[in-house]
C-alpha cells in the first residue's frame, strides 16, 4: 500500500517534530493530507474516511528528546478497513524505528563516542523470476492465449462453413457416423494445435523465457487445452448460421475467457468476485500448469490437482457441446 492518507497534530512544532512529520512524508507509504489543530480534528477525518491514519506528537516531544529521555507519540488507525490499519501500524514502526536510531546516533555524536548500532540487512531473492523479467510472464501468456484462440476460432469456422456451403445435408446423408463426423472436424484442429507449439517454443526460446520442465507435460496440457477449446468451437457453431456469426461469438466469448484466466492480469491482483469467475475458464488452469512447467520445473506430482480439474472442465464442455451440435445438425 502506498500514499496511505496521514494527519499531523503536531503540538510541539520543533525542529526535531518537523524531522519526524518528514520521515513519514517522504517515505512512499504516507502522503499529508491535513495538519489538524486540535485532536477531534483527526477523529473527524478519520470517520468521514478522509484520512487512513494520524500521527499526535505530544507539546514535550524535543523536550523529552533533548533531554535524554524517553519520548512517545500516538497513531491514531481507522479500524473500519483493517487490512489499511494493519499496513499503517507496521509501516510506522518502521519509520519510528528508523527515526530512533537516528536520534540515538545524533545523541552518540554530541558526546563525541563513536558507535555502529547493530542491524539487520535483509536481502530480497524472488523465486522462480529472480531478474522479475515481465516478458517471461507476457511470452507463456501469449502461448497460451493462442491454444485458446486456435481451438475456437478454427473448429467454429470448419463446422459453419458446411453450413455456409450448403454440404450439411450432404455430409448427413453420406454412411459417415457420427463420431468419425465429429473426429474429421476435430483432428486436424488438434494436429495443427500441437504442431503450431513448436515455432511457439522457439519463440520463447527465442525470448530466454526458461524452460525448467517437462516438455511433454507441456504437450499433453496444450492437448487438454485445445481439447476443451474446440469444445467452446463446437458450442459456438451451434449457435451461428453462418461463418460472420461464428467470429462475432467467437469473439465475444474470447475476451472474458482471456481476461479472466489470468493470462493479461495475475487472478490474485482481481477483485474478489473476479477471482471466482476466473476458475469457470479452462484457460486459468492452463495458465497455471504453463507458469509452473515453464518457471517453477514443477511436475505432474504437484500440478496433477489442476490436470484433473482442467480435463474435468474441458470434457463437460466438450460432452455439451457435442450434445447440442448432433442434435442441430441431425
Amino acid at each position: 500500500m502506498n500514499n496511505l492518507r496521514l494527519v499531523v497534530y503536531d503540538q510541539d512544532r520543533s525542529q526535531i517534530s518537523r524531522r519526524l512529520m518528514e520521515r513519514f512524508t517522504a517515505s512512499e507509504y504516507f502522503a499529508l493530507v491535513f495538519q489538524a489543530t486540535r485532536p477531534l480534528e483527526i477523529d473527524d477525518l478519520l470517520d468521514a474516511g478522509k484520512a487512513d491514519a494520524g500521527l499526535i506528537i505530544p507539546p514535550d516531544f524535543s523536550e523529552k528528546v533533548y533531554g535524554e529521555r524517553k519520548a512517545g507519540v500516538q497513531m491514531v488507525l481507522s479500524g473500519t478497513n483493517s487490512n489499511t490499519a494493519n499496513a499503517a501500524r507496521g509501516y510506522a514502526a518502521t519509520i519510528l524505528d528508523g527515526f530512533s536510531q537516528d536520534v540515538l546516533m545524533d545523541f552518540l555524536r554530541r558526546k563525541e563516542i563513536s558507535a555502529t548500532l547493530p542491524g539487520v540487512d535483509p536481502m530480497v531473492r524472488v523465486w522462480y523470476n529472480p531478474e522479475l523479467e515481465f516478458r517471461y510472464f507476457m511470452v507463456i501468456s501469449m502461448i497460451v492465449i493462442a491454444a485458446l484462440v486456435v481451438g475456437i476460432f478454427h473448429t467454429a469456422a470448419t463446422i459453419v462453413r458446411e453450413k455456409d456451403t450448403g454440404t450439411v445435408e450432404q455430409i448427413v446423408i453420406t454412411p459417415l457416423r457420427r463420431h468419425e463426423l465429429i473426429l474429421a472436424k476435430l483432428v486436424p484442429t488438434m494436429t495443427i494445435g500441437l504442431l503450431s507449439l513448436f515455432p511457439r517454443l522457439l519463440i520463447a526460446l527465442w525470448f530466454n523465457v526458461p524452460m525448467k520442465g517437462s516438455i511433454p507435460l507441456f504437450f499433453l496440457a496444450s492437448a487438454i487445452s485445445l481439447f476443451s477449446s474446440m469444445g467452446i468451437g463446437a458450442y459456438v457453431s451451434t449457435l451461428a448460421r453462418n461463418l460472420q456469426q461464428a467470429l462475432l461469438i467467437s469473439f465475444f466469448l474470447i475476451f472474458p475467457i482471456m481476461f479472466l484466466s489470468g493470462t493479461l492480469t495475475p487472478i490474485e491482483s482481481m477483485p474478489r468476485a473476479l477471482q471466482y469467475f476466473a476458475y469457470l475458464s479452462p484457460i486459468t488452469y492452463y495458465m497455471k500448469i504453463s507458469l509452473g512447467i515453464f518457471m517453477k520445473g514443477i511436475g505432474l506430482s504437484i500440478l496433477w490437482p489442476q490436470f484433473v480439474l482442467f480435463f474435468a472442465f474441458g470434457a463437460l464442455i466438450f460432452l455439451l457441446s457435442l450434445f447440442r451440435l448432433r442434435k442441430r445438425i441431425y
